[in-house]
């Protein structure tokens, strides 16, 4: 028998023999040799930390530098509340005294440095923590594709373009993560939880919302202060100023939250895939019982018909109906009609 299945001699396929090593596959429900109902591979079991097979990605490198780096921007993003909390409060002083003394110049100079210099920090940890955390997105975006391929409504290349992409990163990311959340839970899809996912995406378009908001209201004032406007007064000026960094401050406050946040999705939404690359296939549901539409008991009753005609089997010459013959037939007399003497 050849490579491929055929008989050398004959030419027709023959089963190749099972062994040990190659165990004859069990019929399933699905058809013989397929008891498996979705066609994805399955992650067999291995170490969590490493590459099941089945494509599954549980590397946790990338995780581990996130959340590290979230943190970091975490404790930044405190600093950045305490220098605007400075900020206001100097601008405060010089509304209670009534004007800008050199130890109030002196003050603002100082809160106004601190408080550069921990946006410039902010800034670069949010810079760093958003290549992380593309990366890692795009890693469980293709490790949902494993869990429930055909049923994202975004290919992959947008769990990083959609980020960036003006407009659509209102809406674009928290659709895929929604996908990501159904393709892994353990328990299926309407098993995953989304009240963090919601809660962390609420908070992020407030944060930039609201950050917008203060950097308006600050770039207003600040013109106003260089240059007065007619029938502006320089109090007015200096309260628009200051309830700009209170709004400023406040984005700040629900970014810090988001950030906690997004610490707690990174952990949830690992640990999801994780209990889901382990636990296989999932099951699928029993098929309904079937019920006959009305109509079908409207229908008319099959019509019967005559069972074929088959002709009646010929006896052999000489032989009577249903008996053997008496002998060979007798031979023609060729010189006659009748049958040659004997």
């Amino acid at each position: 028998m050849g490579p491929d299945g055929r008989c050398a001699a004959c030419g027709t396929y023959q089963q190749q023999p099972h062994t040990a090593a190659q165990p004859h596959p069990a019929p399933g429900p699905y058809g013989y040799g397929y008891p498996q109902p979705y066609p994805y591979p399955a992650a067999v079991p291995g170490p969590v930390g490493g590459l099941p097979v089945g494509g599954v990605d549980l590397r946790r490198g990338v995780r581990i530098a996130l959340n590290v780096l979230l943190g970091v921007v975490a404790l930044l993003l405190m600093l950045h509340i305490a220098a605007i909390g400075q900020q206001r409060g100097v601008i405060q002083d010089i509304l209670s005294d009534g004007h800008v003394s050199f130890s109030a110049s002196d003050a603002v100079d100082d809160a106004d440095s601190f408080a550069a210099a921990m946006t410039a920090l902010s800034f670069l940890g949010m810079a760093a923590t958003a290549v992380l955390w593309v990366i890692w997105f795009r890693r469980v975006r293709l490790n949902a594709e494993v869990f429930a391929p055909g049923t994202h409504r975004f290919g992959s290349g947008w769990a990083v373009g959609s980020w960036f992409t003006p407009v659509v990163n209102l809406w674009f990311p928290k659709q895929m993560a929604n996908d990501i959340y159904r393709a892994s839970a353990p328990g299926g899809p309407q098993s995953a939880p989304k009240g963090l996912l919601n809660a962390w995406w609420v908070l992020w378009i407030a944060a930039n919302v609201l950050s917008m908001v203060g950097d308006g209201m600050s770039s207003v004032a600040s013109r106003k202060l260089e240059r007065p406007f007619p029938g502006s007064d320089w109090r007015s000026n200096v309260e628009l100023l200051n309830s700009s960094l209170a709004v400023s401050g406040f984005s700040v406050l629900l970014l810090l939250a988001d950030t906690v946040l997004a610490l707690l999705v990174v952990r949830q939404l690992t640990r999801m895939q994780e209990q889901r690359a382990l636990a296989g296939p999932l099951a699928m549901p029993p098929a309904p019982p079937f019920v006959p539409s009305p109509a079908a008991s409207y229908a008319a009753p099959p019509v019967p018909t005559a069972a074929p005609f088959v002709p009646p089997a010929v006896p052999p010459y000489g032989a009577p109906a249903g008996g053997a013959p008496y002998g060979p037939p007798p031979q023609q007399n060729p010189f006659g009609a009748g049958p040659a003497a004997s």
